[in-house]
Parts: C-alpha cells; structure tokens; sequence
C-alpha cells in the first residue's frame, strides 16, 4: 500500500538539487535529483537512511516541485528515495512531461509502478520482492555487489528483466577496493553485464 495517493496528494522531499547523475546509463548527464522519504526496505548498506522516515519533511505539490525543475534549466529530473513509488506519482509526471522534462526513476521495485517514465532504472534488493510492473517497465537494470554470491543473485534478475533492459553491476561503495576486481573479472567473462561505478562520490559532487 502506498503512503501517499491520489491526484492531489503532497509529496514528502528529502531534499531537491541539480547534479549529475553519478550511476548507471546516464552517468555524467545533468539532472534535477528529487529525494522522496519513506522506505520500508532497510538495506544495511544505504547511504540515505534519512530517507526511511517521512517524519520531518516538507511536503510539496507535484506543481511546486515542477517549478523547482523548470527554474533549475534542467532538461531530465530523476525521483529517487527512499523508495519513491511508495507514493503515487501519477500528478508529478504529468505536470513534469507537459513541460517537457525527461523522467527518469530509481527504484527497488518493492511497490507497484506509477507514473509515466522515459527511464526506469530497477535495483532490487536481495529478500525484497519487486513488483511484476517494475521487471516489465526496466530500462536498467543495477544490481549492487556486497560479495561474490551476489553474482548469482544478478543473474536471477537479469532473467526477469526485458531483453532491452541494460544490465549494470555497481561495488557496494565501503567494500569497492575488494569487490572491484571481481567484479571486473565476471563482467569481462559475462559481457552482457557492464561497470556501473557511483562517480559522484568520486568526484565529491552532490
């Protein structure tokens, strides 16, 4: 069940910038980042565990929150969380779409899939189930390395996921001087899979 639905419903925010996408496909493009609260998942190596709770966040419309996009200059605007589609998104798509901004969403895939999407990047998560809508609706699919069995977990998913879906493997950021040339290793024997590293941490940017 989703915290938050309805046409008119207001959104908890994290927190709203610009950047650049620091993962995946769009890694190095720029983006608006809105940070929705509220997560139910409690993976142990999340770098935003202020997000799990809604308690303490202002909540804004989808049309305040499109005026925030617009007057950034950003071209695409990715919704991240928490997990984001604890909350219906439907409103915010829309009134993002008819101005013209690119979609892009960052889930787990824990809850049904709302809105209207250019770009769907799925990350489950291992003993969260994802929702059928997230698996079909995938353009990305990024699977986070804690340790070597989460190579077979990878490719669990990756047999879920459409075969447009391109598929990423990303180091578990406090283990990535171990992980990484592992990971390089199964990606050169696996070339379906390509290298997702979180480049805004290594940059030091936002």
């Amino acid at each position: 069940m989703r915290m938050n639905t309805g046409k008119n419903a207001l959104l908890p925010v994290v927190e709203c910038f610009y950047s650049l996408q620091g993962e995946g496909a769009h890694a190095g493009w720029p983006a608006f980042f809105i940070r929705l609260a509220g997560c139910r998942n409690a993976c142990s190596f999340c770098d935003t565990k202020e997000s799990w709770s809604e308690e303490g966040y202002p909540r804004l419309s989808p049309e305040e929150l499109a005026k925030k996009v617009l007057a950034s200059g950003a071209k695409a605007c990715v919704l991240t969380g928490g997990e984001p589609l604890l909350h219906d998104l439907t409103a915010l798509c829309r009134c993002l779409k008819d101005a013209g901004i690119d979609l892009w969403l960052e889930t787990s895939g824990s809850e049904p899939l709302s809105g209207q999407w250019d770009w769907v990047c799925l990350s489950p998560k291992k003993g969260i189930p994802v929702d059928g809508s997230c698996y079909a609706a995938a353009s990305e699919l990024k699977v986070v390395v804690e340790s070597p069995a989460d190579f077979v977990f990878a490719e669990e998913q990756a047999g879920k996921v459409g075969a447009h879906c391109l598929c990423y493997l990303q180091s578990e950021w406090s283990v990535s001087s171990d992980m990484l040339p592992g990971i390089l290793s199964y990606i050169m024997r696996y070339p379906g899979w390509k290298l997702s590293l979180q480049q805004h941490k290594i940059l030091n940017v936002r």
